[in-house]
C-alpha cells in the first residue's frame, strides 16, 4: 500500500474539478461522493493501491490481471465504489495510450463513479502508422480492464482533406469523437491536453501572426469536449503513469521534425525556458487564458451582431459598417465559417478581404474564401456567388 503520488492526486483532482464544472454537477452532490477510499485490504480512507492494472507499450497490452485474480483495476473497486459502471451521465476520454490521455483515462476511471457517472473510452485509429489497429485494441483492452465502458475504436482516413497533415489529423479525430458521442449520447469527451501542449499552442499563433482568437489557445470546453489537464503539466502525467505502473506509447509523430508542432516542442519553446527561465510555459498559458476570457465575451457579442447584420441571403454592408472593427471582423469570420469555410485554412487575411467589401469598396471583384467559396458584394449586401 502506498500514498497516492502527488502527481496522481493532481490529475484526478483536475478531472474532479472538470467533472462537476462540465458536466453541471452540484457541488453538494459531488460533495458527497465520498473520499477516497482504500482498496485491496482497506488500510484508511487517505491511502490507495497504485498498482496498474496493466500496461500499453509498443502496439500490445502487457501484464494485464486476470479477472477475478485481486488486483485492483485503475477504477479502484473497494467500499462505496460500485463495480460496475455507476448509472448516470457518461463521459468519454479520448486515449491514444500515450501519457497524458492515459493519465487522463486512469484518473477518469477512479473519479467518475465517485461522482456519480458512467466512463468510457474512445480511441483513434488514424491509419497513419505501421500497426496502428493492433495498438487502438491493446488501447481498447487496457481500457475495459480499468473498468472503463463503453469501450469505442473509431478509424479514420485523413486522406483528401484540407490544410496540412496535422490539421487533417485534428479535424478527423474531432469529427470522429464528436460522432462516438453523439451515438453513445455521451455529455462529454474529456481530451488529455496538457499546459504544454497550451502553451505551444500560443507559440504557433504567435508565429502565424493570429489575433486574439487563435492566442486564446485551445478552450477549455467548446461543445461536447472538453479539457481537464490544461492546468496540469505533461511532466505530471508522465510521473502519474510511472506511479501507476503504466508504460504509455510514444508517438513518434511527437518526435518528427517534419511536423511543425514537434519542433516548437523540441526546439522553440526549450530555447524560450533556456532564455527566460521555466515560468515560460505557465506565463503563456495564462496568457492564453486571460485572452480566452475577453475574446468568450466578445464572440457572444459578435453572435447577436451577426443575426442583426443578416440580409436575405447575405450580410448588410450598411449594418456591418456601423459595428466596431473588432465585432465585425468576428461576424465576419463567424459567417465564413457559415458558409463553409473550413477553420484550419480561414485566415485573417481571409477576413480583412471580406471587410474590404465592406469598409474600402471601390467596385473590386469578389473576395474567395477557402473551400471554394466566393462572396461578392450586390445591392448594399455581402452575398455568396450562386445565391
Amino acid at each position: 500500500m502506498a500514498r497516492i503520488a502527488p502527481s496522481v492526486a493532481a490529475v484526478r483532482n483536475a478531472v474532479r474539478r472538470a467533472l462537476r464544472s462540465g458536466v453541471g454537477l452540484d457541488a453538494a452532490a459531488a460533495d458527497g461522493a465520498g473520499p477516497s477510499v482504500a482498496v485491496a485490504g482497506g488500510a484508511g480512507p487517505s491511502v490507495v493501491s497504485e498498482t496498474a492494472a496493466g500496461t500499453v507499450s509498443g502496439s500490445g497490452l502487457t501484464s494485464l490481471p486476470e479477472p477475478g485474480s485481486g488486483v485492483a483495476s485503475l477504477a479502484e473497486s473497494g467500499p462505496g465504489v460500485a463495480s460496475q459502471p455507476a448509472p448516470g451521465q457518461l463521459v468519454l476520454v479520448a486515449c491514444s495510450g500515450g501519457a497524458d490521455s492515459l493519465a487522463l483515462a486512469a484518473a477518469t476511471a477512479f473519479v467518475a463513479p465517485r461522482l456519480g457517472l458512467r466512463a468510457g473510452l474512445v480511441t483513434v485509429d488514424h491509419g497513419l502508422q505501421e500497426g496502428s489497429p493492433a495498438r487502438a485494441a491493446a488501447v481498447a483492452d487496457w481500457a475495459r480492464s480499468a473498468g472503463l465502458g463503453p469501450v469505442e475504436i473509431a478509424t479514420v482516413d485523413v486522406t483528401g482533406r484540407p490544410g496540412g497533415p496535422e490539421a487533417a489529423a485534428r479535424d478527423a479525430r474531432y469529427q470522429a469523437l464528436s460522432a462516438v458521442a453523439a451515438r453513445t449520447g455521451a455529455v462529454a469527451v474529456l481530451l488529455g491536453h496538457t499546459r504544454d501542449d497550451q502553451a505551444e499552442t500560443v507559440l504557433l499563433a504567435l508565429a502565424r501572426g493570429a489575433g486574439p482568437r487563435g492566442l486564446s489557445g485551445m478552450p477549455y470546453r467548446k461543445g461536447v469536449l472538453l479539457r481537464p489537464l490544461l492546468d496540469v503539466t505533461r511532466a505530471e502525467t508522465r510521473k502519474a503513469c510511472a506511479a501507476l505502473g503504466l508504460a504509455a506509447w510514444e508517438d513518434p509523430h511527437n518526435t518528427d521534425p517534419a511536423y511543425t508542432r514537434s519542433r516548437v516542442r523540441a526546439d522553440a519553446l526549450p530555447a524560450l525556458i533556456a532564455a527566460l527561465g521555466p515560468g515560460v510555459v505557465a506565463n503563456l498559458a495564462r496568457t492564453a487564458s486571460l485572452l480566452a476570457a475577453d475574446a468568450g465575451y466578445l464572440d457572444g457579442v459578435a453572435a447577436e451582431a451577426l443575426g442583426a447584420c443578416r440580409s436575405g441571403t447575405g450580410l448588410s454592408v450598411g449594418a456591418l459598417a456601423a459595428l466596431p472593427a473588432a465585432i465585425r471582423s468576428r461576424v465576419l469570420h463567424a459567417w465564413a465559417r457559415e458558409l463553409g469555410a473550413p477553420g484550419a485554412a480561414l485566415s485573417h487575411r481571409h477576413v480583412l478581404a471580406l471587410d474590404a467589401l465592406v469598409t474600402g469598396w471601390h467596385g473590386q471583384g469578389p473576395a474567395s474564401l477557402p473551400g471554394g467559396i466566393v462572396v461578392g458584394r450586390r445591392a448594399g449586401d455581402l452575398v455568396p456567388a450562386g445565391l
